[in-house]
C-alpha cells in the first residue's frame, strides 16, 4: 500500500524522480479558474458539493427524528432491521455504502497530501496538530466522565469532524467566513478523517481471519501492481476493490477500511499549481463519485441512522454517561483543543494564520469542529453492540453537534470582516 502519511513523493505510477518542490506559499492561495474542458479544482468542488451536500444531511437526519417518533416508527425501525441477503439493510448500509464514503475520504487524503493545500510539509502543521487537539481532548473528556461507567471502548466517538455538515452550516453564514478558515477546516478534517480511519483499523477490529486477511493483502498487491503498470482506466481497479472489500469483510476488519486501500492505489497524475488533471485517474473517480457520496450514500445513512425514539425520555437521557460523555466531548473537546492547540502552534511560529481570518473567526470555526455526525455515529456503532447503549450515543451525537452548529453559527454570523491579523508579544493577534 502506498505510504501517504510519511515521505508521500510522488506516486507508483510515474517513474520520475521527485519534483522540486516549489517556493511556500500560504495554506490560504486558492486554486486559479479552470479553463475551459477542464473539471474546476477538486478543492472548490469539495467545498461546493460537500456544503451542499451538508443542507441535505441536516433534512436527512431531522426526517430521521421525526420519522422514528411518528405512527411510522414500527415500519421505520423494522425495515431497516429487513435481512437482504446475509446483512440486514442497516448493516447493507453501514458496510457497503460506506465503503464508497470511505474510499472518497481516501481520494481525498492522497490528492490533498500529494497535489493539494497538504503537499508540503508546512501547509500540514496547522490543520495536523489542530486535528489532534480536537480528537486528543474529546477523548479526555468522554474517558473522565465515563471512568466508572464500563463503557470506555466508547471514547473514539467524540474525536471526528463531520466535514460536510461543518461546511453545510458555513454555507448558511455565507460570505462572513474567509475562504481562508473554510480552507482551513476542510483540510483539518481530512487529517481528522485520516486519524479516526486508522483508529478504526486499531481499535475497533475484534476477531480476525488470517486466511481472509491474507487474500485481501493478496489483492492490495494486485492493486498496487496495476498502479505500477501505469494502468489508467479505473474499471480494473474497482472490480478489484469490489473483491477487496469481500474478503476485508470476512478477515473482521471492518469492510468500510477497504474503500480507503482502494483509494490509495489509484494512480494520481500532480499537477502543481494549476487545477485537477483532468487525464489522472484519481480526479476522474473523484469527481464522479463526489456527488454520490455528498447527495445519496452520507443523507442515506444519516436517515437510517439518526433516528431514536425519544419516547419516555427526559432531560435525563442527556446526562447518561454515555451520552454525556459524547455531547460533552464534542461542544466542550473540540473548540479547546481545536483552538487552544491552533493557538499555540501560531503563537510558536508553527503555522500561519489563516488570511483575512481573526481569531473570534477562528474560535468560531473551532466550534463547528464540534459537529461529529456522521463518523461519530459510525464509530459509536462499532464501539457498542447494546441498543441502550447506541442510542444514548445518538443522543449524545445529535446534542453535541446541534450545540457546536448553534453556537458556532452565532460566532461566526456576528463576526466582521477586519484586515490581517499580526502577530503582537503582547497578545496573540493586533489588528493594523
Amino acid at each position: 500500500m502506498l505510504d501517504i502519511a510519511a515521505r508521500m513523493p510522488g506516486d507508483l505510477s510515474s517513474d520520475r524522480p521527485d519534483p522540486v518542490p516549489e517556493p511556500l506559499k500560504p495554506l490560504v492561495d486558492s486554486p486559479p479558474p479552470a479553463p475551459p474542458g477542464r473539471p474546476s479544482s477538486a478543492l472548490r468542488s469539495l467545498l461546493r458539493s460537500e456544503a451542499a451536500g451538508g443542507l441535505v444531511l441536516m433534512v436527512a437526519a431531522a426526517l430521521a427524528l421525526i420519522v422514528a417518533n411518528s405512527a411510522l416508527a414500527d415500519v421505520y425501525f423494522g425495515f431497516l432491521a429487513t435481512y437482504f441477503g446475509p446483512l440486514s439493510l442497516l448493516h447493507w448500509i453501514n458496510d457497503l455504502l460506506m465503503a464508497v464514503f470511505f474510499l472518497l475520504v481516501g481520494l481525498e487524503i492522497k490528492r490533498e497530501f500529494l497535489d493539494g493545500q497538504l503537499a508540503t510539509a508546512r501547509r500540514r502543521v496547522l490543520p495536523g496538530v489542530a486535528a489532534l487537539g480536537g480528537m486528543v481532548a474529546p477523548a479526555i473528556i468522554f474517558v473522565a466522565i465515563n471512568w466508572h461507567s464500563g463503557a470506555l471502548r466508547g471514547w473514539a466517538v467524540p474525536v471526528a469532524t463531520d466535514i460536510a455538515f461543518a461546511l453545510g452550516v458555513l454555507a448558511l453564514i455565507g460570505r462572513r467566513v474567509p475562504v481562508s478558515l473554510r480552507i482551513f477546516l476542510t483540510a483539518l478534517a481530512i487529517i481528522d478523517d485520516l486519524l479516526a480511519v486508522a483508529i478504526i483499523a486499531l481499535f475497533y477490529t475484534d476477531q480476525l481471519s488470517l486466511l481472509w486477511l491474507g487474500c485481501a493483502a493478496a489483492t492490495i498487491g494486485l492493486l498496487c501492481a496495476l498502479n505500477r503498470r501505469k494502468v489508467q482506466s479505473i474499471f480494473p481497479y474497482l472490480v478489484l476493490g469490489a473483491v477487496l472489500w469481500t474478503f476485508t469483510f470476512l478477515s473482521g476488519v471492518h469492510a468500510t477500511l477497504a474503500g480507503v486501500a482502494l483509494a490509495l492505489t489509484i494512480p494520481i497524475t500532480p499537477s502543481p499549481g494549476s487545477p485537477d488533471d483532468g487525464e489522472s485517474p484519481l480526479h476522474r473517480l473523484e469527481h464522479a463519485i463526489q456527488p454520490w457520496v455528498a447527495y445519496a450514500v452520507i443523507p442515506i445513512f444519516g436517515f437510517a441512522n439518526a433516528g431514536v425514539s425519544l419516547a419516555g425520555l427526559g432531560l435525563d437521557a442527556l446526562f447518561q454517561p454515555v451520552a454525556l460523555g459524547v455531547a460533552a466531548g464534542l461542544f466542550f473537546g473540540k473548540q479547546i483543543g481545536v483552538f487552544l492547540v491552533t493557538w499555540g502552534a501560531v503563537r510558536l511560529g508553527w503555522g500561519d494564520m489563516p488570511e483575512d481570518a481573526t481569531t473570534r473567526q477562528l474560535y468560531g470555526v473551532s466550534l463547528l469542529c464540534g459537529i461529529g455526525f456522521t463518523m461519530s455515529l459510525f464509530i459509536g456503532l462499532l464501539a457498542f453492540n447494546d441498543p441502550a447503549l447506541q442510542a444514548q450515543v445518538k443522543i449524545g451525537v445529535l446534542a453535541g453537534s446541534i450545540l457546536s452548529a448553534l453556537a458556532g453559527s452565532a460566532v461566526l454570523a456576528t463576526s466582521r470582516r477586519e484586515k490581517v491579523p499580526t502577530p503582537s508579544p503582547r497578545g496573540l493577534f493586533k489588528t493594523e
